[in-house]
């Protein structure tokens, strides 16, 4: 069967899935078919789908699930030295340790406590706050995905998979939220039927990561990608696994820029100037977050302050803005871009309650003085402790 012909027919069996045709009998024709087929090829086959606009992300969103089963036991996932989950503390080492972690804590702890409740004791709602608690450390794991795996993915050309799984991973923190939400004595039935939906779909999230997204990865990435997801991924964090050994990428000449270059360039600006290290420490002394976006809606910039917010990874350096945001707000953030390009609006805002903190987000249009349109200026900001203030302060505490 030649290429084409296979992705013809890979093409036509998604769409009769998204189509309503009979599970069983789409998948028989399938196993008839095909001996086996690359999780890239699925990829592939996607993406021109969403491209052609035959179906939409959201579609596949809905049926990633049914696609997942249906691929299941005929995905090519051997590729021999490509192969990095033996490599103790490499990322895709990391990705399935994690996930076995949040296997046993279902298997020793949810699990167990669920029954309980289920049997009418009562304390057993305490242990599961506990549990829930610690489960939310799943957040971690998707945003390292989210903000290292698929930025490097779209550079390669893989978008429609990480647009697909992102939106899931949402799904799946939102079902957590909500199961934690009802979690009480009184409520027990309905807590006990959201915390088993979102069971479901987390144990189907780590079959696509380990049947899907990590054979896809491993057949395009190179060692100085799984080498800066590595370094990057402390700054998102760890899932139920702080401490573990870490990966020792091998060696590689890289280019460095010579720190005496640096400290001869000096950044000119109409009320002064600065070294490049002075203005970098400038920004990154400002008790906010700056992320500048350019004319090409590309990440241009952002600043590393101590007061982080979201997490930034160098790995959004160039990657379209929208990218960078869950499928559910991306119509929201290109409708502020718009607006700016074309002049009928200067400003956006939204303030949203994250934990004990209270975000206020902005945004502007940079302009020339001719008013073209340059790229976009992002601010956030906790002003949580800014509500709390009273009164009059003008002079330094002592104290």
């Amino acid at each position: 069967m030649s290429l084409i012909n296979r992705e013809e027919l890979l093409k036509d069996l998604i769409k009769r899935l998204h189509a309503g045709d009979a599970f069983d009998e789409v998948r028989a024709e399938f196993v008839k078919e095909f001996e086996g087929v690359s999780a890239q090829e699925i990829a592939d086959v996607e993406k021109s789908l969403v491209e052609q606009g035959e179906v939409s992300v959201a579609e596949i969103q809905k049926l990633c699930d049914v696609h997942a089963t249906l691929f299941e036991g005929s995905i090519d996932a051997i590729h021999g030295d490509k192969r990095r989950d033996s490599n103790i503390g490499h990322p895709v080492w990391v990705l399935k340790e994690e996930n076995r972690a949040i296997e046993r804590l279902f298997s020793e702890r949810i699990d167990k406590h669920a029954a309980a409740l289920k049997e009418g004791q009562s304390e057993a709602v305490s242990a599961l706050e506990k549990d829930l608690e610690d489960l939310w450390q799943i957040d971690r794991h998707y945003g390292r995905k989210e903000n290292l795996w698929f930025p490097i993915m779209e550079r390669y050309g893989i978008t429609a998979p990480p647009q697909v799984m992102w939106g899931v991973d949402d799904e799946i923190r939102e079902a957590i939220k909500t199961a934690r939400s009802n979690l009480s004595f009184e409520k027990r039935t309905q807590f006990l039927e959201l915390l088993a939906l979102a069971k479901e779909k987390i144990v189907a999230m780590i079959s696509k990561e380990e049947d899907i997204l990590i054979p896809m990865v491993s057949e395009v990435f190179f060692a100085t990608d799984w080498r800066h997801i590595s370094e990057e991924s402390a700054e998102v964090g760890f899932c139920l696994m702080d401490n573990h050994s870490e990966w020792t990428p091998p060696k590689l000449e890289e280019a460095k820029v010579d720190g005496k270059l640096m400290e001869q360039g000096v950044v000119k600006l109409p009320s002064g100037s600065f070294t490049p290290e002075m203005l970098s420490r400038v920004l990154n002394a400002l008790p906010i977050d700056i992320t500048v976006v350019d004319a090409n809606d590309e990440v241009l910039y952002f600043s590393q302050s101590s007061e982080r917010i979201f997490p930034r990874t160098t790995a959004i350096i160039g990657r379209k803005v929208a990218n960078c945001h869950p499928p559910a707000s991306v119509h929201i953030v290109e409708k502020i871009l718009n607006e700016f390009k074309d002049g009928s609006r200067d400003s956006a805002e939204f303030y949203i309650h994250l934990g004990d903190k209270y975000i206020f987000i902005r945004y502007w249009p940079i302009r020339d003085e001719e008013g073209n349109y340059l790229g976009t200026l992002e601010v956030s900001q906790d002003i949580a402790p800014l509500q709390k203030l009273k009164g009059d302060k003008r002079l330094l505490d002592e104290a």
